[in-house]
Order: structure tokens, then C-alpha cells, then sequence
């Protein structure tokens, strides 16, 4: 089979099963491979024009973006070999690639406990900020999905996210009831109309109220240590690593939350040990 046909036949399914995300992945390193492979047979594609190719395309680019590509490939090899040729070895499998291109041990990110993160919301005065900090360190938002909520977005304790990262239509937040009342408020207070921004301040605006926040506390924060935040603490409270994957941090899978969850130090480790054996 020809290179070309079968980069067509990923991606058509692809474009049937996969998330727009994943479209647009599959399509941006195929689309280039099929131009310059797409007459060569697939059995005749070699390891060297594997990483000559990814040398090309991927030059200049950071690490993850090279592992990401070489990712791409040896899924598009492994999806031919499995559904249509068996007989076909993938080029990808070479141990040299594979070392070249090794994925990293993933990043365990430091939690902030929640006393820490309590004190920081609780010491801005400011409504606007304060429910800022609280969207995304009491329901799991990201900074992105902060700034982009409207009235019509507001619905008791769901709040509805278009347009989010996962390439969805849409997902839904739950918040708590006080936040929820205290959001409402706001809204009311300032007379937002329904299709506009409850907090129009940029990216980078928000960025820096939230390193301000965490000076007064004597710490260093960014946004999405607050998204971390909740999810290590609903962890650690007792909630399904399910609940905190699907519906808080709303990962496709739950690999992707490990990687969230604050580390355990050696006294919480011994407190919780203490209390379930009590």
C-alpha cells in the first residue's frame, strides 16, 4: 500500500472517531508526510527517512513538540499494521528513535495545602478577585475559562464552557452554592449584560493579580497551581480519583490527573495512615 492512500485512511477515521483536537494533530504531521512520502510504498519507508523527516519538520521546536510528532507517526504505522497489513514493520520501532525521542517521566507538581490557599482568597479584598481565585481553586477552572464566562453561561451551581480545550462543543462546572450566590451577586451588582464578560481584564492582568494574591501570603502563585489545588484537595478529602478527573478537572483520562496531584510529605503520609487504622 502507498504512503498516500494510507494517510487517507487514518484520517478519515480519525475525522469519524477522534476529538477535533486530535484532528488537526493527526492531519498537520500526515498531511506533510504524505507530500513527501505519499508515492513510496510503506513497507519501503525506513527509519533514517522516519527521522529525516522529523528532523525537517520539527527544527527548532521544544522537546515535546519532537516527542509529540514522533508519537504521531508510530501511531499512524501501528493504526495500518493493526487494521490492514500485518506484515508491515513500523519504522518508528527503532531503538535509536526511541531514545531520541523518549518521553519524559512526568512532571509532579508542588501543592500548595489548603490553609495556605484559604488565606490568599480570604485576604483579597476585592470581589472581582476574590471570585477569581475561587473559580479556579474551588471549582478547577482554568484562567482561560475565567475570563470567558458570561451571565448566559451561569446557571445555579453549573456553569457551562464553550469552546473548552478537550475540543468538545461544550462542559460543565459545578460550583458550590456560595460561590454560586456570591457570583449571581456580582453580576447583579454590576449590570452585566447576558452575552458579555463578567471579568473583561486580559490574560495577563489576571496573571498578575494572582502572583499579587500569593505575595501576600509570602508565596509564589500562578493560575493553574489553583486549578492543582483543587484537584489535590478533593483528592485528598476522599473524592473518586473518577470525580476529580471527570467532573472537576474534566481529563479524557486519568493519567493525565496523576500528574495533577500534589505530592504527599512524610507527616501527611503518617496522619492519614493514623486515621484510617484508628
Amino acid at each position: 500500500m502507498k504512503v498516500s492512500k494510507a494517510v487517507k485512511i487514518c484520517l478519515d477515521y480519525h475525522r469519524n472517531h477522534s476529538k477535533p483536537n486530535t484532528v488537526r494533530s493527526y492531519e498537520a504531521i500526515l498531511t506533510k508526510f504524505g507530500l513527501i512520502f505519499g508515492d513510496n510504498y510503506l513497507g519501503k519507508i525506513s527509519s533514517e527517512d522516519i527521522l529525516t523527516f522529523l528532523d525537517k519538520i520539527t527544527d527548532g521546536t521544544k522537546q515535546q513538540t519532537k516527542r509529540t510528532r514522533y508519537s504521531h507517526l508510530t501511531a499512524f504505522f501501528n493504526f495500518i499494521i493493526n487494521n490492514i497489513d500485518e506484515q508491515i514493520q513500523n519504522p518508528c520501532a527503532n531503538q535509536l528513535l526511541k531514545k531520541l525521542y523518549k518521553t519524559s517521566a512526568p512532571v509532579q507538581w508542588e501543592s500548595f495545602e489548603k490553609e495556605t490557599i484559604d488565606e490568599v482568597i480570604f485576604r483579597t479584598t476585592k470581589l472581582r478577585n476574590r471570585l477569581i481565585l475561587e473559580l479556579m481553586a474551588r471549582g478547577g477552572m482554568r484562567i482561560g475559562e475565567v475570563l470567558k464566562l458570561t451571565p448566559e453561561d451561569t446557571s445555579g451551581q453549573k456553569l457551562l464552557i464553550r469552546d473548552p480545550k478537550s475540543g468538545r462543543e461544550q462542559e460543565v462546572i459545578f460550583i458550590t452554592q456560595k460561590i454560586a450566590d456570591r457570583l449571581r451577586d456580582y453580576i447583579n451588582a454590576k449590570n452585566i449584560a447576558f452575552n458579555h464578560r463578567i471579568f473583561p481584564i486580559s490574560y495577563e492582568a489576571a496573571r498578575s493579580m494572582v502572583k499579587r494574591a500569593g505575595e501576600m501570603v509570602g508565596v509564589r502563585l500562578r493560575p493553574h497551581d489553583l486549578r492543582r489545588h483543587a484537584a489535590t484537595y478533593a483528592s485528598r478529602a476522599g473524592v473518586p480519583i473518577e470525580i476529580v478527573s471527570k467532573i472537576i478537572l474534566r481529563h479524557a483520562n486519568l493519567s493525565t490527573t496523576q500528574m495533577y496531584l500534589g505530592k504527599v510529605s512524610d507527616s501527611e503520609a503518617t496522619r492519614w495512615i493514623e486515621n484510617l487504622y484508628a
